[in-house]
């Protein structure tokens, strides 16, 4: 595909690096020359610079034959203004828009047929509240991912001593909860993959990618790791946009604290959230943590701007007795140095953010695309069409579909009903298949199989 991405920033940069490495023909457009030139170094794109914006600038990246245009400025206006003209003066098939401000967001009738032509509009804020809600969910959960409108769950989860399948091979988990049907599709053993086998024994430390009905996924977890109790206490650092909405999904159940330095942005706040205590002052500060008890708090969840702030107000917070630290890292470079220490589970925005992108991008009928593990791996979620004939997978078992290596299918979801993979299980027309992907550098392979042939047509 010919794609077009404006801003080089965090998500523009990484989003460029997936889609480059897949034999795309990139263009980066961003004001920031010396960005754009480090970008230039490490990968073979394209790039001008100039307002994203500006239809001189879009016509010299290629905008009248691109396929997509995929506007992550750090402007609002900008992405939106550029997705108009990409429409009116070169017909872009296809424009995808981060939009961060609420306040446009919450205006539905601002995008589609008579407002701003943005086919699919990305909210980072909304993605990490998502993300950060489902941990808090699950204790003990490192990634939790939806398929299906929330019918298949993927869980991460560290294998602890203390879990009935620690120590054992994967086949006693038939054998100790033969009603319940799940599927360990990835083992990563100190940051190396194993493709599960029924022979294969789960060892402490163990990071583990289960997939099972998302009625089943609590007692899953009770095999890999002692139950944790269910969250109560929330202590959110942080009032910005990802904060505030954070503290209004949760605060019908939960108790929410929400920690903000700005005055103004506090006031605004106790106006805005009907349950959720705020109170003003800094995070770093350890006599306002322990006036509020911290250490009685189940999840604090650090989500300010400044990356820095947060990792100082976690580590702090930690240390004063907060049961369980989620905090969030703009910087990839910072995520696997803080993960998995004092900090529980570092939360990078741009990993998020870029899953959801990549569903828009790949080939054959993929409605679903997480990234996992700072990118290397990746789960899809891909509808089969056509018949035997027209298709690689379409009439065939899952024994006889050739993955390519590195490739599992964890379940197939047919009709509503979730069927965990199995050898025997056939593959139907219009089903969804949830496959994780240990290296994602295979992910073309997995594309074809559920691209039709042409004898479907």
């Amino acid at each position: 595909m010919k794609i077009i991405i404006l801003g080089a920033g965090q998500v523009g940069g990484s989003l460029a690096e997936n889609l480059a490495n897949e034999a795309n023909d990139i263009t980066v457009i961003d004001s920031d020359g010396v960005r754009l030139r480090e970008l230039q170094d490490r990968l073979d794109i394209r790039t001008v610079q100039g307002f994203a914006s500006y239809p001189t600038v879009l016509r010299q990246a290629g905008a009248e034959d691109a396929d997509m245009l995929i506007a992550v400025t750090n402007s609002d206006e900008t992405n939106m203004v550029a997705c108009q003209v990409a429409f009116s003066l070169f017909r872009t098939p296809s424009k995808i828009s981060r939009v961060r401000a609420n306040a446009y967001l919450a205006r539905k009738e601002l995008f589609g047929e008579n407002g701003f032509p943005v086919d699919v509009l990305i909210s980072p804020e909304h993605l990490v509240t998502q993300h950060i809600t489902r941990l808090i969910e699950y204790p003990g959960a490192l990634q939790v991912l939806e398929f299906s409108n929330g019918l298949v769950r993927l869980v991460a989860i560290r294998a602890t001593e203390g879990g009935p399948l620690v120590g054992h091979e994967l086949s006693y988990l038939r054998t100790h909860m033969p009603r319940i049907d799940t599927r360990v599709a990835a083992i990563f053993r100190k940051d190396r993959p194993i493709i599960p086998q029924g022979d294969t024994v789960i060892e402490d430390g163990d990071e583990v990618f289960f997939i099972a009905g998302t009625d089943h996924i609590r007692s899953v977890m009770s095999e890999l790791q002692p139950l944790e109790k269910p969250y109560k206490r929330i202590f959110i650092c942080g009032g910005g946009n990802i904060g505030q909405r954070l503290a209004h999904t949760l605060e019908s159940r939960y108790q929410v604290k929400l920690l903000e330095q700005n005055r103004d942005r506090c006031v605004m706040l106790s106006e805005n959230l009907r349950k959720t205590i705020v109170l003003e002052g800094n995070a770093a500060n350890k006599d306002i943590l322990l006036e509020e008890n911290i250490e009685s708090t189940d999840v604090f969840c650090a989500v300010t701007n400044d990356d820095e702030a947060n990792i100082m107000a976690s580590l702090l917070a930690k240390r004063l007795g907060a049961r369980k630290v989620l905090t969030l890292i703009n910087n990839p470079d910072y995520v696997d140095l803080i993960q998995g220490g004092e900090i529980d589970v570092a939360i990078s925005p741009q990993q998020t953010t870029i899953g959801s992108l990549l569903t828009h991008v790949r080939k054959g009928d993929v409605v679903n695309v997480h990234s996992l593990r700072r990118g290397a791996a990746e789960a899809i979620e891909a509808i089969a069409h056509g018949d035997h004939r027209s298709s690689r997978v379409v009439g065939k078992r899952l024994d006889e579909i050739k993955l390519p290596q590195g490739t599992t299918i964890g379940a197939i979801v047919r009709h509503n009903e979730v069927l965990i993979a199995h050898d025997h299980l056939r593959v139907q027309p219009d089903d969804h298949v949830v496959l994780f992907l240990v290296d994602k550098t295979r992910i073309r392979e997995v594309e074809k199989l559920f691209q039709v042939g042409l004898t479907f047509f």
